[in-house]
Formats: structure tokens, C-alpha cells, sequence
């Protein structure tokens, strides 16, 4: 399917690696410009050369999400090397585990920062040029909002919230032709899931028991599974969907299974 994607601008934040890099990818493979922003210089621009290597055009933003700063930088580096914005992904962000019992109020407030607040920073700085060329929003979300997780109230909280903004800002934006979605993650195999698996006692048996409860094919979801939906919700052809929260899980989160 053509997605229409061709010569767009479509923002990624944490686009240089797991979910943000598979995101990037395959915008970039339907001919848009995946401008990927991310803490890491080395890292923004070693995706951006292989997305450039596959025939793609990508572009490199180094950006620290945390600070409010940085985000409206970020969204002016775009609009001056390109001028304008097509669609941001809003993805940034990592499972922290500051929990009700083991953290504490400046923990779960720097957590709300670096996995919530920079997402309404991100559209807030880019509203106009979303406004400008009815773009699109898509936020990237976890199912420890509604499944929770245990010991993870921070990241738990600020799924919530994305959930939520996703919603509201899809109210909010449909006067401007502006639609906004969320893609649901729940077991994705990323470099950050991989790394947290080698700390487990037996590596093979937690994944094996962690894919056992995935129903549908009983395996972890791909990054370019991710990467796939988030390019249809960000173009056209999904012209008359938003305001969803779309689960891209192997059915984790809504078929019936053992405990």
C-alpha cells in the first residue's frame, strides 16, 4: 500500500534505537525524512546513516528531552533545516521502576520528566506547524497503564497520561484537521528489554516464560511491527482514524489467558 508518506517531515523522539528506531525506519522506507532526536549525537547519527545507506533520508537532532529547552530547540532545528512538520511520533522514554514503596517524591517527578512531560512539550513547540499541514500525533504508550506492573508507579502514571493526552488532544485538535493516536507496547523485544533479560538468574527461561503469555504466536512483538503501524497512523491512509489507542501486543493485553 502507498502510504503517501513521500517528502514529509515526521519527527521521532528516542529514534535511534528499539521502538523509535524501527519507527524511523519505516517512515523513511515510504519516503518521508525521519528527523530523529535523541540524548545521543553518536547514536542519532549512526541511524540516520543507515537509514540514508537503505535509500532513505533521515535527519540527526541531539536533544535532551528533560529539559524544556532542548525540546523547543529541537522542533526549531527541524523547521529550519526543512520548514515544516508533517507528524511527530512521541516516543522517548524507559521503564525507570521508581514504585510506591522504593521511590520517592523528586524520583517520581524526574520520572513524569523524562517519560511524560516532554510529550506535551514536543506538540506543544510543534503545534503550528502541525496546525499549518494538518498533520498527524502519535504517541507511544506501555500496557503497564492498564494492565499495571508492580513497583513502577512513575512509569505506570505517565502512561496513563499518555493515554489520556492522546485522547484529549485529539478533542482538542480536530479543528485543525489534526489527528492524534497511540500505539499500545506491550512485550517488545528492544536493546533495553535484551539488556534487562541478561540480568535475570536464566536469560532463555524468563523470555520463555515471558513469550508464553503472549497468545498470538507466543513471541514478543518487533520493533518493525511497531514501526509498520505507527507509519499508517501517521499518513493519510488512516484518514479517518484518531483519538484510538491501538494495541500492537499479540493480543497480551485483551485475550483471556491464565495468570
Amino acid at each position: 500500500m502507498e502510504l503517501g508518506l513521500a517528502g514529509k517531515i515526521i519527527i521521532i523522539t528516542g529514534g535511534a534505537k528499539g521502538i523509535g528506531e524501527g519507527i524511523a525506519h519505516a517512515v523513511a522506507q515510504e519516503g518521508a525524512v525521519a528527523v530523529i532526536v535523541g540524548r545521543s549525537d553518536e547514536g542519532n547519527r549512526a541511524t540516520a546513516e543507515s537509514i540514508r545507506a537503505a535509500g532513505g533520508k533521515a535527519f540527526p537532532i541531539e536533544a535532551e528531552l528533560t529539559r524544556t529547552g532542548d525540546s523547543r530547540r529541537a522542533v526549531e532545528a527541524a523547521l529550519a533545516e526543512f520548514g515544516r512538520i508533517d507528524g511527530l511520533a512521541n516516543n522517548a522514554g524507559e521503564n525507570d521502576g521508581v514504585g510506591l514503596e522504593t521511590g520517592d517524591t523528586e524520583k517520581f517527578i524526574t520520572s513524569l520528566r523524562k517519560n511524560l512531560i516532554h510529550y506535551y512539550e514536543m506538540a506543544k513547540f510543534a503545534l503550528p506547524a502541525l496546525i499549518e499541514s494538518r498533520g498527524s500525533i502519535l504517541n507511544i504508550g506501555s500496557k503497564v497503564a492498564e494492565t499495571g506492573q508492580g513497583g513502577t508507579s512513575a512509569y505506570a502514571a505517565a502512561n496513563g497520561g499518555r493515554n489520556a493526552l492522546t485522547r484529549e488532544w485529539a478533542l482538542d485538535l480536530c479543528k485543525y484537521g489534526i489527528r492524534v493516536n497511540a500505539i499500545i507496547v506491550a512485550e517488545c523485544l528492544t536493546p533495553m528489554y535484551e539488556r534487562w533479560l541478561t540480568t535475570q538468574p536464566d536469560p532463555a527461561a524468563a523470555r520463555a516464560t515471558i513469550e508464553s503469555r503472549i497468545p498470538f504466536g507466543n513471541r514478543m512483538t518487533t520493533t518493525d511491527e511497531i514501526g509498520a503501524m505507527a507509519a499508517f497512523l501517521l499518513s493519510d491512509r488512516s484518514s479517518h482514524t484518531t483519538g484510538q489507542l491501538i494495541h500492537v501486543d499479540g493480543g497480551y493485553v485483551h485475550l483471556d489467558r491464565p495468570l
